[in-house]
């Protein structure tokens, strides 16, 4: 089982190289280094490439209906269980910003669970779900399906803070 351990080690270390890539861009960005910003975009897609690569080998894509039962398991592991443990020890540590980053991402993951859920039991029904905008909050992550709201519920930001998903 060395290498199906070495594929979940693999999948989850190119994941996060991905979204860490894709942070250094922003960065990069910002301090006027388009090229630099744009290898790191780069690099971040070929992580991805990677990761996809990966998780096929793993067999990790299944039916939507399986896929929607994976995503509604985890995001009930994640708002139960694994984030309110984390916001003690970062509340017992005075770790204010972890406190933060851990209750706005516990929030939404609830939001996740109800959205995946619905998904879920529309296609045990055979349907897909009606058509409408999804949205996502730049600053904590809430999604919404449908008109934003004018202050997000979760951080407070304004409705300019909210990207349509396409």
């Amino acid at each position: 089982m060395a290498t199906a351990d070495n594929l979940k080690a693999a999948f989850a270390g190119e994941s996060q190289a991905n979204r860490m890539y894709l942070a250094f861009a922003k960065k990069a960005e910002a301090e006027g280094l388009k090229q630099i910003a744009r290898l790191f975009r780069a690099a971040a897609a070929a992580e991805t490439v990677h990761a996809l690569a990966h998780f096929r080998v793993m067999r990790g894509v299944k039916e939507t209906s399986d896929n929607l039962q994976t995503a509604v398991s985890g995001e009930a592991y994640e708002f139960t269980e694994m984030y309110p443990k984390f916001i003690a020890e970062a509340v017992g540590e005075a770790n204010k910003a972890a406190e933060v980053s851990f209750k706005n991402a516990m929030a939404v993951e609830k939001v996740h669970h109800t959205l995946y859920s619905e998904a879920l039991a529309a296609t045990r029904a055979g349907n897909d779900l009606p058509p409408a905008k999804i949205s996502v909050c730049e600053i904590c992550g809430n999604t919404v399906v449908g008109d934003v709201p004018d202050k997000c519920p979760v951080c407070g930001a304004g409705a300019v803070r909210f990207t349509e998903v396409q």
